[in-house]
């Protein structure tokens, strides 16, 4: 079925159509209407779920720490300062390894205050353990939030995930999307069997204390299952591909890049205007390309030089600012690139904080300018 649809209501499909057991909630723009239009399915009957209204974000992650340690399939949302009042509890679902699945409508982050987008937010979470994901339309919102079920809970993954989607660009504008049968996604997502949760017949312990004899040890299992999630990602994206007809690239995408003199690099809604000046200006005869990162963590680096070598200057386009340094994503494509024997000149743009629009002139200007440096300046 095809209809109109904003990203909020993709993700609460999406939640519906995984059959989660357990929805914690707590309102905040832009994210609310996907908690409220949960609690709408859960009201109308159309979803067999526990819904747990709590008193913060906090609360909110906490909940779903503990339901999903009992076993059930978990979700929950939140943007900007929720985030960040989730802080402590993103380190303990990520160590205990629990497969959470959480949207982040990003928004700046206060102060000052603001409601608009921009991924100060998410990406400031991009050490805590969790993998993240970030979305282009609504349909890639749906169908994200359906695979990310499938990367959590792999067996070799067991890492909880964040699908990020822009407040507003996303959030609230409607977009034909295509809604999956119930009986096609049963196919693709089987219910959550883990292998350790609470049970009163078998006692265990998530989240002990742990000396400096072990602690690496339990760093060092993250560590690897986030490698893991690299070759997991990829091939659910492909699975995802043969049953419904939709692929997202898996950890990076690449459009146009062939022969490219000029690549732009970028994180979520903003690629789609992007594609359209990169076809604008291949056809008035400039080698210019694209890559959209799916993935910030784990990182795609082995793709990014793969992608990339070949280009003379890489323009990155951040919606976030490591204070005191550069856009975040920037400094990681220039540590991926680091050691080629070619490397591409790597310049850095930061636009659209706090909702500023990016137009394709913006665009259109970010490509004139890189193509402007020679492969030999430094």
């Amino acid at each position: 079925m095809r209809d109109y649809r904003n990203a909020n209501e993709a993700v609460a499909l999406a939640v519906r159509l995984a059959r989660v057991e357990v929805v914690a909630a707590y309102p905040i723009t832009p994210q609310t209407a996907i908690v409220e239009e949960i609690a709408g399915q859960i009201a109308r009957g159309e979803l067999d779920a526990e819904y747990i209204r709590v008193e913060s974000e906090h609360s909110a992650l906490a909940a779903c720490y503990g339901a999903a340690v009992a076993g059930a399939r978990v979700f929950t949302a939140t943007s900007s300062q929720g985030l960040a009042y989730m802080y402590e509890m993103l380190h303990y679902a990520s160590g205990s390894r629990v497969p959470v699945v959480m949207a982040v409508v990003n928004r700046g982050l206060a102060a000052p205050w603001t409601i608009w987008t921009d991924h100060q937010d998410s990406v400031s979470c991009r050490d805590t353990g969790w993998i993240q994901l970030y979305v282009e339309t609504a349909q890639e919102a749906l169908d994200t939030a359906l695979q990310a079920y499938r990367i959590a809970e792999h067996g070799e993954v067991l890492t909880p995930v964040m699908v990020c989607l822009d407040g507003f660009v996303l959030s609230h504008t409607e977009e034909v999307v295509e809604i999956p049968r119930q009986e096609e996604v049963d196919s693709f997502l089987p219910p959550y069997r883990p292998a350790y949760y609470v049970d009163p017949e078998r006692p265990a312990v998530f989240a002990p204390g742990m000396g400096p004899d072990l602690y690496p040890s339990y760093k060092r299992s993250q560590q690897l299952a986030m490698e893991k999630a690299r070759e997991v990602i990829k091939a659910v994206d492909e699975e995802f591909g043969a049953l419904f007809g939709r692929r997202y690239g898996g950890l990076a995408e690449p459009y146009r890049c062939e022969g490219a003199k000029a690549v732009l690099v970028t994180l979520g809604s903003v690629t789609s205007t992007a594609r359209e000046v990169v076809d604008r200006l291949r056809q008035q005869g400039h080698a210019v390309g694209l890559l959209r990162l799916r993935a910030l963590r784990p990182f795609p680096a082995q793709e990014i030089r793969e992608i990339l070598g070949g280009a003379e200057v890489v323009a990155v386009l951040d919606r976030n600012c490591s204070f005191g340094l550069e856009g975040a994503v920037c400094t990681e494509v220039k540590a991926a690139l680091y050691g080629l024997a070619r490397q591409p000149q790597v310049l850095g743009f930061i636009r659209g904080l706090g909702g500023q629009d990016i137009s394709q002139a913006d665009i259109e200007e970010i490509f004139q300018h890189a193509l402007s440096f020679s492969p030999g300046r430094r």
